[in-house]
């Protein structure tokens, strides 16, 4: 804008909204029907990551148990087998929270939960 030139009519813009928990953030959730910006979720990624990462060094024989390396990432073997869990997902599911279309209700605490271990019974709603 250049001096002189009158200043334009403010617009207001109303965006139905509500705050909703998430762990441990907060996060904003459109009404049903609104696109939702996909955002990967850097908890969940991260669990994803280190349960592959995890199996990989069971499979190599570097560790003999769960309990063995448990005790040297310095966590429980129980939160461990919890998140080793994770590599049993189907892999539309795992595609689905890295590409962050998992839908809002999948959460870590959510997938540290049991579930069925065969894929067709595995569901994710995407975003």
């Amino acid at each position: 804008m250049t001096r002189g030139m009158p200043i334009p009519e403010t617009v207001t813009l109303h965006v139905p909204f509500r705050v909703v928990k998430r762990g441990e953030r907060k996060e904003m959730q459109m009404p049903d029907g609104a696109m939702q910006p996909c955002r990967t979720d850097s908890t969940l990624v991260k669990a994803l990551a280190r349960a592959f990462r995890w199996k990989r060094m069971l499979e190599s024989d570097e560790f003999a148990t769960i309990a063995e390396l448990a005790q040297r990432e310095g966590i429980a073997p129980s939160y461990m087998t919890r998140v080793l869990r994770l590599t049993l997902l189907e892999p539309k599911i795992v595609e689905a929270i890295l590409d962050g279309i998992q839908g809002p209700e999948m959460t870590l605490a959510r997938v540290l939960e049991p579930f069925p271990a065969e894929w067709s019974l595995q569901t994710v709603n995407h975003r």
